[in-house]
């Protein structure tokens, strides 16, 4: 057991990064993908966005199947997308992630009925996104070492809950797919998840 009350490091980032990684079967490719973000601590500063991708195979981001990145603080969600995201399994390699396009957030909102449901709707240029996580199932701890961490070089703890029924909607476009169980360090899991309290520390 670790009883030590400060861990050694530097803190990264920390906030809030629920995610949705949808498919058609549990076995079968991610169709669409999604990660929220609200920081309230990075070299960058705070801020809130979200990166939605309609097509994850796809390089180009088209009007009727965008690839997206939406945030109040650009620099902040282009170094969270480089130095984690493009990190997290379901994103890793996935083509959409080069015609990534960033547009700016011009408002947001949450309402937070856990366990029952929890949504997140974010507003940019020519952008309306809602995410909703329903039936959402009891919080537990992650605390993973650099080695078992998705950048393999970071501590991360959080607040993780699994969800097993998630939906995400652009511009009226409900995004293909759904929350399906999966693997998560070796406890069954789902997808699609709750990640609050979320740190990223940098081990000395």
């Amino acid at each position: 057991m670790n009883e030590q009350p400060f861990p050694q490091g530097r803190v990264q980032w920390a906030g809030e990064n629920p995610g949705m990684y949808l498919k058609e079967r549990a076995e079968g490719p991610f169709v669409a993908l999604a990660s929220f973000f609200r920081v309230v601590a990075s070299p960058y500063g705070a801020g809130v966005g979200a990166v939605v991708m309609e097509a994850p195979e796809s390089a180009v981001s088209r009007p009727d199947t965008l690839n997206v990145c939406v945030g109040d603080n650009e620099p902040l969600m282009r170094y969270l997308v480089k130095e984690y995201l493009s990190f997290f399994g379901a994103f890793k390699g996935q083509p959409g992630l080069q015609g990534l396009e960033y547009r700016r957030l011009t408002g947001s909102s949450s309402r937070n009925e856990m366990p029952h449901r929890y949504l997140e709707e974010l507003r940019g240029e020519g952008l309306e996104i809602k995410l909703t996580w329903s039936e959402i199932g009891q919080p537990f701890l992650v605390d993973l070492p650099p080695a078992k961490s998705a950048t393999g070089k970071h501590r991360m703890i959080s607040l993780f809950a699994d969800v097993p029924k998630a939906e995400a909607v652009i511009n009226g476009r409900r995004l293909r797919g759904q929350s399906q169980p999966r693997d998560f360090q070796g406890r069954p899991g789902t997808t699609a998840f709750m990640a609050f309290a979320e740190t990223w520390l940098l081990p000395k």
